[in-house]
C-alpha cells in the first residue's frame, strides 16, 4: 500500500527572480569615494586680556578688535572669562581688639579674543598697540 506524504506548499520569496547572467549592483558599490583632501592647517592668535578695572578693559579690546578688523582679520569674541576674586582678612590692631577686622578684595577681570588665520600685518599692529597701563596681554599661537 502506498502512503501518502503530506506536502507544504512554498513560500514564496519577496527577492525578484535572478535572471541569467545578470548581476545586480547596490547604489553604494556604485559611487567611487573621493580621495581625502589635504588638511587645512588653521592658525589661531589667542589674545587673553587682563584688567583690575573693567573700563580700561574694555577700552583695551574695543581698540584690539578694531586694529582686527581694520585689516579684515576674522575675529571671535571677545569672551568673558570668570573674574578671579582674591580676598584678604587683616586684624585691625596689632595686639588686643582681636574681634575688629579689616577685609579686602582685589578683582581680575579677563576677556579672550580669537583672530583666525592672521596675516603678518595683523600681528604687526598688534605688536605696535598702546594700551593703557594696568591691561595685561598673553598671546600665543594656537
Amino acid at each position: 500500500m502506498p502512503t501518502k506524504t503530506a506536502t507544504k506548499p512554498k513560500a514564496k520569496s519577496k527577492a525578484p527572480a535572478k535572471k541569467a547572467g545578470v548581476i545586480r549592483v547596490s547604489a553604494a558599490k556604485r559611487v567611487k569615494k573621493a580621495a581625502p583632501a589635504a588638511p587645512v592647517t588653521e592658525h589661531k592668535l589667542r589674545i587673553r586680556v587682563r584688567a583690575y578695572e573693567h573700563k580700561i578693559l574694555d577700552l583695551s579690546v574695543k581698540q584690539i578688535m578694531d586694529t582686527a578688523a581694520r585689516f579684515d582679520a576674522v575675529v571671535v569674541g571677545p569672551v568673558p572669562l570668570p573674574t578671579e576674586i582674591k580676598r584678604w582678612t587683616v586684624n585691625r590692631s596689632t595686639f588686643v581688639h582681636k574681634d575688629a577686622r579689616e577685609q579686602f578684595e582685589m578683582r581680575v577681570h579677563k576677556r579672550l579674543i580669537d583672530i583666525l588665520n592672521p596675516s603678518p600685518k595683523v600681528i604687526e599692529a598688534l605688536t605696535n598697540l598702546n594700551l593703557p597701563s594696568g591691561v595685561t596681554i598673553d598671546v600665543k599661537m594656537v
